[in-house]
């Protein structure tokens, strides 16, 4: 079991997502820095109150406080049209590799000598 475990940790899809959370985790406060100090207060000039987290709604002794809810909706929708520009801009800027043509495998070029040979005949 430790074999298995140990050949799990070095296949480089793990330790690729490793480094994937351990970068998004840091990219995450940079979006939230970004959400909260200037595209909030932008859109706060645009549409007044973009602070809903005081809206809440209480039914007996609970509260449904959806204001929040609403803010964080809110601010996924901003992370998510940000990270949507992000990954635009790098894909303009980072070329594509060029897909090579695969060669024909054996069986195929057994196939076309077969249908050479029988048009010959």
């Amino acid at each position: 079991m430790f074999k298995e475990f140990k050949d799990f940790i070095n296949r480089g899809n793990v330790i690729d997502l490793a480094v994937g959370v351990i970068i998004g985790g840091a990219f995450t406060s940079i979006v939230a820095s970004l959400t909260d100090n200037l595209i909030n207060p932008l859109l706060g000039v645009f549409l007044g109150q973009v602070d809903f987290s005081s809206l809440v709604l209480k039914v007996g002794d609970a509260s449904f406080k959806y204001g929040a809810f609403i803010n964080s909706i809110i601010n996924f929708l901003i992370i998510a049209f940000v990270v949507f520009l992000m990954v635009k801009a790098i894909n303009k800027v980072v070329p594509k590799p060029k897909k090579a043509e695969a060669s024909p495998s054996n069986e195929e070029l057994y196939l076309k000598e077969i249908a050479e040979l029988l048009k010959k005949q």
